[in-house]
């Protein structure tokens, strides 16, 4: 299934999170000069218009950057992340929000190599454009988690892979969870960041007790919610699954995440999760 657009939920909640774990990640890899790769197995349209008419059906960025834009005090990680996404506005209006390809070309140094999977025919022309030429970006028009095997361990010996699939069919769950166990056995010092929505609480809860028995080690989860689950229709938090993660990565989160718990919660029930998976 090829259905999924990421026009339509850009800039919500979600990447809220998805993005700042991100950005952190990058930010610890570039402590050091020695290059890294980053692998994103979904990469999506790169950039996202904000007044298109995707963005515009459902507005759900304004109960993610939308209301983080104009706020004067900020925790340093939303901060951090809020002017990284100003950088690609040309004026103070918020009407572009970049996806995790361009985020992590942000980032990239002239030593360093993003792969770029997207099997969308659409969304990786758009990919293209906002891309543009870069010698530091390989696209590939391909699906990012049956190719990704083939890049491990990276020339660099060091980098984040980016999984973050749109679980549009219900087998994407066990697929994530599969490909990176094997993902894990051909580059196990690497950092590996894991979205996942929360639609049904059971198919996490399943995803969770996998990465339990697995022998993955050093596995922390980070989530957060706008509002308390339901089984109804749509998503009510979302998520990162975190292996290797940078050393200040929790104790930044643990200072930011009741935060977005507040201020994007719905109606004051926002919440949000900080826990070890498997220890290190």
């Amino acid at each position: 299934m090829l259905s999924y657009r990421h026009s339509f939920h850009a800039g919500n909640f979600a990447d809220v999170l998805k993005h700042l774990v991100l950005i952190n990640i990058l930010e610890h890899l570039n402590t050091k000069d020695k290059p890294f790769c980053c692998i994103d197995t979904h990469a999506g349209a790169g950039d996202y218009s904000l007044d298109g008419d995707y963005a515009q059906k459902n507005r759900e960025f304004d109960n993610g950057i939308g209301r983080l834009w104009s706020l004067d005090t900020l925790p340093e990680a939303v901060s951090d992340y809020v002017k990284v996404i100003k950088a690609f506005n040309q004026t103070d209006k918020l009407t572009i929000y970049p996806g995790s390809p361009l985020i992590i070309q942000h980032y990239l140094r002239q030593q360093d190599h993003l792969f770029a999977h997207e099997l969308h025919p659409t969304e990786i022309e758009f990919l293209q454009l906002a891309i543009k030429r870069d010698r530091r970006i390989t696209l590939q028009h391909t699906d990012g988690l049956k190719n990704t095997l083939g890049l491990l361990p990276p020339k660099a010996n060091r980098g984040l892979v980016l999984i973050d699939p749109s679980y549009e069919i219900k087998s994407d769950y066990d697929t994530v969870v599969e490909s990176l166990f094997k993902f894990y056995k051909r580059f196990a010092h690497g950092t590996y960041a894991l979205w996942y929505p929360v639609v049904d609480r059971t198919r996490n809860d399943q995803l969770e007790i996998a990465i339990k028995e697995s022998s993955l080690k050093n596995v922390q989860l980070y989530e957060l919610g706008i509002k308390p689950d339901t089984l109804e229709h749509g998503m009510t938090a979302s998520g990162m699954i975190v292996i290797n993660p940078p050393w200040k990565l929790t104790e930044q989160l643990r200072n930011t995440l009741p935060y977005l718990a507040d201020t994007l919660g719905t109606d004051g029930k926002g919440h949000y999760r900080i826990e070890t998976l498997v220890a290190e």
